[in-house]
């Protein structure tokens, strides 16, 4: 952390973590005195993935010669970070602010602090060397979108949506663009089967898996109609995906040899996609499709689903109801400038979205709250949840400020994240972290800070909770929609 930064400390101060600095007010500040300091230089930020998408972030720093320029490292390096893990990608692009560049290529080299980020996003899911290059402002590109990404509800036949879960698989049949029912209204096909892939060192067996839901669904069809016939094909899974190739998954940890993985994991759904007859075939992140869910539900666009689970999973609709190809991967994000804050134990980061939003988050506040779990191992986070929410159920005050300290870490992050994403109009909130009771104080918790604290952002701001029928069925038909129709 950089000593001449003023973290912001917020005014609704969490009950379990007093120390939280948000981003959003930190960043506001910095670009308040940016301005008021009368000769403010532009910087330009942009990242490329694998498939030449980009996603550009232009911003304002103190000149050099200001006396609180030091303050630019910490602001940029920062604000990389975030872009990165919301956009992915192996280039970054740093535009009229060579000492920034410099800043940012030492700290991305092999021997810097984000080591880990480089080789991540570099030579692990971009497959190329990670780079980051000084260019001039004018040179930076623009943000690309992709029309290909455009999800249309109004295609006809018959369709298969299916999910893949640490626990489970879901799969759903879909008929022009809704869930198919039976005449007494229920569901012709949507059901999960119980499996457990991250142990598994054979991508065969994944495979054989998958096509085990595949054919359920396409039998399932036959019985309803025998001259009908599956036209595509869309699923969704944790993970990160580009163009149809698993580059990580949690699903596929067992399998260790990345010479394996690349012959075997990478290409597993082309090739299922082939023995498919090469119909419409598209798989991509369950966050993504999570907002897709909302988004369909809604008939809207500009959702943006944030799930609370394992991890924190996250997923952006444009306006235009489109998945804009980003990796969302807001986990591994910062949400919390605090030079003390918690240390991720995977990407050796300090207060990243995992930390605050998922039950890695309960788990970090439960010796807070001064409860103790003697019973339960420190790993078993599942049941470290279900523990807490046993206690919200009893009146458990402890566990009731475990619940409003990660209520207020949402209240300042939903701004930080709409700086970003833009427009939001809808908010998908989903994860066992939000069920019950203490789900609905995280909710109240953070409608109070933006109503008190950010009331523009506010007034435009609907937070969407799905209904049981919803979370049940809604990922794996939102995931039928997912191949352009034809």
């Amino acid at each position: 952390m950089d000593s001449s930064t003023t973290y912001i400390a917020p005014k609704t101060i969490p009950p379990l973590d007093p120390g939280f600095r948000p981003p959003v007010l930190t960043h506001r500040q910095f670009l308040s005195n940016v301005e008021a300091s009368g000769n403010a230089r532009p910087l330009s930020l942009a990242i490329e993935d694998d498939t030449g998408r980009r996603l550009c972030y232009r911003t304002r720093l103190f000149a050099p010669d200001h006396p609180q320029a030091s303050a630019n490292t910490f602001y940029a390096e920062r604000l990389a970070k975030y872009l990165l893990w919301q956009h992915g990608g192996w280039k970054l692009m740093v535009g009229g602010a060579p000492d920034i560049a410099n800043h940012l290529q030492e700290i991305y080299a092999p021997s810097g602090p984000r080591a880990f980020d480089a080789e991540f996003w570099g030579s692990r899911i971009n497959q190329r060397p990670f780079s980051v290059v000084a260019l001039q402002t004018d040179e930076i590109p623009e943000s690309t979108t992709d029309a290909g990404s455009a999800i249309s509800p109004d295609w006809k036949g018959w369709r298969i949506g299916f999910d893949l879960g640490a626990s489970d698989r879901k799969v759903a049949l879909v008929k022009d663009g809704t869930l198919a029912l039976t005449e007494a209204g229920e569901p012709v096909l949507s059901t999960e089967l119980p499996w457990d892939p991250r142990p598994q060192t054979d991508p065969q067996w994944h495979y054989d898996k998958i096509m085990e839901l595949l054919n359920l669904a396409n039998s399932t069809l036959q019985k309803v109609d025998a001259s009908a016939t599956i036209t595509a094909i869309g699923g969704s899974s944790a993970g990160i995906y580009s163009n149809g190739r698993v580059r990580m998954a949690s699903l596929f940890r067992g399998i260790t040899s990345r010479e394996q993985f690349e012959a075997k994991v990478a290409p597993l759904f082309e090739r299922i996609a082939k023995d498919w007859g090469n119909i419409p075939f598209r798989i991509e992140n369950d966050g993504d499709v999570t907002a897709l869910a909302g988004a369909i539900a809604l008939n809207e666009g500009a959702v943006l689903g944030l799930a609370m689970g394992s991890s924190l999973a996250a997923g952006y609709v444009d306006e235009k109801r489109r998945i804009r190809g980003w990796k969302n991967e807001l986990a591994f994000a910062p949400v919390d400038y605090n030079p003390d804050a918690a240390v991720d134990e995977w990407s050796g980061d300090r207060g990243v979205g995992a930390n605050y939003f998922s039950q890695q988050a309960v788990a970090r506040l439960i010796p807070e709250a001064g409860l103790s779990m003697p019973d339960i191992p420190d790993s078993d986070l599942p049941a470290r949840l279900v523990r807490v929410q046993e206690k919200m159920a009893e009146g458990d005050q402890r566990a009731r400020r475990i619940y409003e300290t990660i209520g207020c870490y949402l209240g300042y992050t939903i701004p930080h994240y709409c700086d970003f994403y833009q427009p939001v109009r809808h908010i998908e909130l989903l994860g066992r972290v939000m069920t019950g009771e203490g789900g609905q104080i995280i909710l109240r918790t953070a409608r109070d800070i933006l109503d008190r604290e950010f009331p523009e952002l506010a007034k435009q701001i609907h937070f969407y909770e799905p209904d049981e029928r919803e979370k049940r069925h809604g990922q794996a038909a939102a995931a039928a929609h997912l191949p352009e129709a034809h």
